[in-house]
């Protein structure tokens, strides 16, 4: 480090020619603050700063020591009054453009294990530095926005309680303090308001604060688990940003419902997806700024819309998207009527992909809950289609569904429809001609003689569950002759496949249980036993499990179970055959 001497000798040059500044005296300024500081010689630093001589030098390179004022006060907590006081110093003597760019510019090359930290020590100063720029504010701000934001954006997302109290990373108490920073800018623009004075720039700042409020909703927010029972930081932060969008006057169904946002903002398509479907579950569900949305809107437009939303989040495979997508199409649904939902909204895009989506979550999805939440949701968009929108749905669903489970439970609502049209106003499409075409699809097997039963267990039974209730209502269907005569001819070709499928899948069964037994009884050495892994019984699974993979008692036991379920559809078959002759006993 240079001497004291020296020191002098270059600061009293400085003083007396500040026009003629060369770039190596900027580093050299800035190498001799971050010096003092190192040196744990700050109060010297604050010292010069302060100094009435010295604002001449201040003025034109006092930019350069923001660098090292923040970083010694992010690394040293004893450095804090003064470095805090000596920033102070800086914003009232610097340019404020200058200010803000050599901000920017520490914001861009933040320390990534600082983050929070950093962005701590830097808000209040940003903030006062914004406010003094008299021309261009909006665009300063929607930079300064932009940039935290993408800073934020790297740190982690607290899940549960205990890490949203532990704040590990610092993101909670950053969203807090970037509240705060934004409400004098956000004051500013309902001022003018109320005055009915605002001006082109009035609404470029309108236009920034908006575009931060929809990047907040993607990050960090729609990432968060939130609820209202917990009044957690991250739920605050939320309440704040529904509040700043009426108080810019930000439209809540213009944004949802009306697109105003892809207009206003410079954000991808894909981001404004996200921001708007997490801004309609934080409206709709968890009911922040509710009492801003006006009630004209009926359930079944609300819905509507939202499907776009809520496909948009059961398209994701996060569990935080896949929740609130859940919850959003559950709150979407509950005011709208049963049986009341007509078949036309099938034909947009967002009702086919939306439920399309939701069957994925429930065949594909690993985690229990959402399973079972998704289940519930499924059954209750159900219940508020019409007749004639339950019949599409259901032909759809068992044409693209392509899972024994969904098929099944899809053919339990069937026969459902069918006993409600029986015991109460009957109509075509579950008890006429119309009946026809699904039930070709139920009483189907994918792969005719060769469907694997096991996989396709859960359609099987609920099929043949089916039949057997329409041959035991044999009065009411016999109503329209020809309708009965198609049912019959449907019947049994169905049953005349499967009879064929049962008798081999039993048969090779039967075979391999035999050669097991006769394995275990013998005791073969470890090469048989590795041997017999190459057999055809390696082509069995079992819930995606090779049978081979497991022990001799355990495929003992999967072999038994399955000629156990080919004896339970072998004896709904012969009872169907029973049901038959009865009633073309009471015919004759």
């Amino acid at each position: 480090m240079m001497n004291e001497d020296k020191v002098h000798e270059i600061i009293q040059r400085w003083r007396e020619t500040p026009e003629d500044l060369k770039p190596e005296d900027y580093q050299q300024f800035r190498d001799v603050g971050a010096a003092c500081l190192s040196g744990d010689d700050g109060q010297q630093l604050l010292k010069f700063i302060q100094d009435e001589k010295n604002q001449g030098i201040v003025k034109s390179m006092g930019c350069g020591l923001l660098a090292p004022l923040v970083d010694e006060l992010v690394r040293n907590k004893k450095s804090h009054d003064h470095c805090q006081t000596a920033i102070t110093q800086l914003t009232k003597t610097c340019s404020s453009r200058t200010l803000l760019e050599s901000f920017l510019e520490l914001i861009e090359d933040l320390d990534p294990g600082a983050i929070s930290e950093t962005i701590l020590v830097l808000l209040p100063h940003l903030q006062i530095v914004l406010l003094q720029l008299d021309e261009n504010r909006a665009a300063g701000v929607g930079l300064v926005l932009s940039a935290l934001h993408k800073q934020l954006s790297r740190l982690p997302v607290p899940y549960t309680q205990q890490q949203e109290e532990a704040d590990e990373h610092g993101l909670c108490r950053s969203c807090v303090a970037l509240a705060t920073f934004t409400r004098p800018f956000i004051d500013g623009v309902k001022k003018k308001d109320e005055n009915c004075n605002p001006t082109p720039e009035d609404e470029k700042l309108k236009a920034e604060i908006l575009k931060f409020c929809m990047l907040s909703l993607k990050e960090p927010l729609l990432e968060a688990e939130l609820n209202q029972d917990r009044k957690s930081t991250l739920w605050l932060f939320a309440v704040e940003i529904m509040v700043i969008l009426p108080a810019i006057k930000e439209s809540l169904p213009g944004l949802l419902f009306f697109s105003s946002l892809r207009k206003s903002t410079s954000m991808d398509t894909d981001l404004s997806k996200e921001s708007a479907a997490c801004l309609a579950y934080l409206l709709f569900v968890q009911l922040i700024a509710m009492d801003t949305f006006p009630a004209v809107f009926s359930p079944v437009f609300i819905l509507q819309c939202n499907m776009e939303h809520i496909n948009q989040l059961l398209s994701r495979k996060k569990e935080s998207h896949l929740l609130k997508g859940l919850a959003l199409f559950a709150k979407s649904l509950e005011k709208v009527e049963d049986n009341s939902l007509p078949v036309g909204l099938l034909d947009l895009e967002s009702f086919y992909s939306a439920p399309q989506n939701l069957r994925q979550v429930l065949t594909n999805c690993p985690i229990q809950h959402l399973r079972e939440s998704g289940l519930k949701v499924f059954q209750l968009f159900i219940n508020k289609l019409d007749a004639e929108a339950k019949h599409k749905f259901f032909r759809c669903m068992l044409k693209t569904s392509h899972h024994a489970g969904v098929e099944g439970y899809i053919v339990n609502n069937i026969r459902s429809q069918i006993q409600s049209s029986i015991k109460g106003e009957a109509n075509k499409w579950f008890l006429g001609m119309e009946l026809l075409p699904l039930l070709e699809l139920v009483l189907s097997l994918p792969r005719a003689a060769e469907t694997d039963l096991l996989t396709n267990m859960d359609k099987i039974m609920e099929s043949l569950n089916l039949l057997r209730c329409l041959l035991m209502k044999d009065k009411e269907m016999k109503s329209d002759a020809d309708i009965w005569e198609e049912l019959c001819r449907i019947k049994d070709e169905y049953l005349k496949v499967l009879r064929v499928c049962i008798s081999m899948s039993r048969a090779y069964y039967s075979a391999e249980m035999k050669v097991l037994k006769e394995e275990q009884k013998l005791r073969v050495k470890e090469a048989k036993d590795h041997a017999r892994s190459t057999r055809l019984l390696k082509t069995i699974t079992v819930k995606n499990d090779k049978v081979t993979h497991m022990s001799p008692e355990v495929q003992f036991q999967v072999l038994q179970s399955a000629l156990v379920t080919f004896d339970l559809m072998e004896s709904l078959v012969v009872r169907i055959d029973e049901i038959t002759e009865e009633t073309q006993g009471k015919t004759h």
